[in-house]
């Protein structure tokens, strides 16, 4: 068993590798590795993709990783490959992005992705620290994580989902922002689950297990 956390450039990967690392030893979900190589993503069992920064720098950081995008698509849309996009990596998920230019996602799950606007203007933006999960469809990557279970984010940007049936989690920021999307073999989380604790642990550990 292999899991492939994708690095191209975009966000440091240490603390996702210690915490998949954690997790795969726990669970005995073999072996973890940080690799910008397509050949490794085309062997792998299951595939991460972080993400930090700007959708459209963290898009072309992707695309300059020669035939990474071809690996990508074949292993997760052609092998149904367990799939789990991390802030960014999530947001990469939808069909455009709408930060600072009209960018091109790779369109696996329908949507769009948009500055936040929270209807309270005591809120400020980027959306950034702990936040309480509304989980509103169940999922195997979420069993034993409940209403109300904390998750640390930081973003400025949401995935509003063409589907609300690709809707897992939201959380309450001035009204609804995005937390988890997910469909068929794929899952995407706007927090960071190795920054937050015991719930993102647990969803880790349920990702290195997961059948989809």
């Amino acid at each position: 068993m292999l899991t492939v956390l994708v690095d191209y450039d975009s966000g440091n990967l240490h603390s996702a590798e210690k915490a998949f690392l954690r997790m795969a030893q726990e669970v005995g979900g073999g072996d973890v590795i940080v690799t910008s190589r397509p050949e490794d993503v085309s062997r792998a069992d299951r595939i991460v993709l972080p993400g930090d920064g700007a959708f459209p720098a963290c898009r072309r950081a992707l695309d300059a990783v020669d035939g990474m995008v071809e690996a990508l698509e074949e292993a997760v849309q052609q092998r149904a490959v367990p799939f789990l996009g991390i802030c960014v990596g999530m947001q990469l998920l939808a069909t455009s992005g709408q930060e600072y230019e009209p960018v091109a996602g790779l369109d696996w799950i329908g949507g769009s992705v948009e500055r936040i606007a929270p209807a309270e203007t005591r809120l400020k933006v980027p959306h950034m620290g702990w936040n309480d999960l509304v989980i509103d469809r169940a999922h195997p990557v979420l069993a034993g994580v409940a209403q109300g279970d904390h998750a640390y984010f930081v973003h400025s940007y949401q995935f509003h989902v063409a589907d609300r049936g690709d809707l897992l989690a939201h959380v309450d920021y001035g009204g609804p922002v995005t937390a988890i999307v997910a469909r068929g073999n794929v899952i995407g989380t706007q927090f960071h689950p190795e920054k937050s604790q015991a719930t993102g642990l647990r969803m880790i550990e349920n990702f290195l297990t997961w059948r989809p």
